[in-house]
């Protein structure tokens, strides 16, 4: 008797054993399957080519600028398309020329009521002088690639999330008076940390009371020809993590000759300010190049930033890298 309930205790083992292994191969396939079905949209290239245009069209868009009030009717009409709420943030600011201004900073969002949630960020000012060329510095600039371009791969992947919603809550938000920072050569008193206005005011005044994304993404510069982006040290110190995330996206994909692993020194920018202030780690995806006087783009701060020098295959690049991580989170 004691074998025949040795052997029945056995045989049911196995049964039980077999059917857990079942079990955990069809989760398995049932991941899989899941995981091939997940649709990626195609980033847009030419869509956001024209929303860089659409921005220069208007002209400069510094503080109180006419091209920046016209440039804030645009897109307050195309986020409120976009998005499933808009929130305008605005504010009184006193720039390093002590000059007073109203700064506007958009905020869209995207299934506002999920908890989990991360964020897109972009300036979408331009600079009030070219202090980088060798004529016509006090003249505004068009800021095709820096504060157009950012601006523009957002404005489409809010475009793609309005047609498809992903798992994740998703933020855009625009910040203002980025670069109306203190030229090197100034005539006024030096004004501590004279750029990234609208980022400084919404890190301490976030749009929504406890707001929270688990990481954050800065765009500036994503439009230069052959543009290279590397690990900038604020990006790495902060959240390596996320910069692993994007970066070994962008090499799956085949963009890995415009995402480099170098690491280079830190910069102010919008992301220096909301990693400072918040608890949201956040990375800069920012033209570097050494050859340059700036290390940033060569035509930074210069007449040269216009439409000529927009590349919409680094767009592309960045987009696609963008959009095939939102839709996997």
């Amino acid at each position: 008797m004691i074998k025949f309930y040795f052997s029945h205790f056995y045989l049911i083992l196995l049964c039980f054993l077999f059917v857990a292994c079942l079990s955990e191969k069809n989760n398995a396939n049932k991941l899989k399957q899941e995981k091939k079905t997940v649709s990626i949209p195609k980033f847009n290239k030419d869509s956001a080519y024209y929303f860089v245009k659409k921005q220069v069209d208007f002209g400069p868009r510094f503080l109180s600028s006419k091209g920046w009030a016209n440039c804030s009717d645009w897109l307050e009409k195309k986020l409120k398309k976009y998005a499933d709420t808009l929130i305008i943030q605005t504010a009184p600011v006193t720039t390093y020329d002590q000059k007073q201004h109203k700064l506007k900073n958009f905020i869209a969002s995207f299934s506002p009521q999920k908890n989990n949630r991360i964020a897109f960020f972009a300036h979408w000012d331009t600079r009030h002088v070219a202090d980088y060329d060798t004529i016509n510095q006090d003249k505004p600039i068009l800021g095709a690639n820096d504060g157009g371009s950012g601006v523009a791969v957002l404005l489409e992947i809010a475009r793609m999330l309005k047609i498809k919603n992903p798992k994740i809550g998703v933020d855009i938000i625009l910040f203002d008076a980025e670069d109306y920072g203190q030229p090197e050569q100034s005539m006024f008193p030096i004004m501590q940390d004279s750029w990234c206005l609208g980022s400084q005011y919404w890190s301490k005044n976030p749009h929504k009371k406890n707001y929270y994304a688990k990481y954050g993404v800065l765009l500036d510069m994503v439009a230069g020809e052959n543009a290279v982006f590397t690990y900038e040290e604020g990006s790495y110190y902060h959240a390596k993590e996320i910069l692993d995330k994007f970066w070994k996206k962008a090499h799956q994909l085949g963009f890995g000759h415009h995402f480099s692993f170098q690491r280079t020194k830190q910069i102010i920018d919008d992301h220096y300010y909301i990693n400072l202030l918040t608890a949201i780690p956040t990375i800069d995806i920012i033209e570097y190049d050494a050859g340059s006087k700036s290390n940033f783009n060569k035509h930074w701060h210069t007449h040269g930033d216009n439409m000529n020098n927009i590349n919409k295959s680094t767009m592309y690049a960045v987009g696609q890298t963008l959009l095939e991580i939102i839709y996997t989170e």
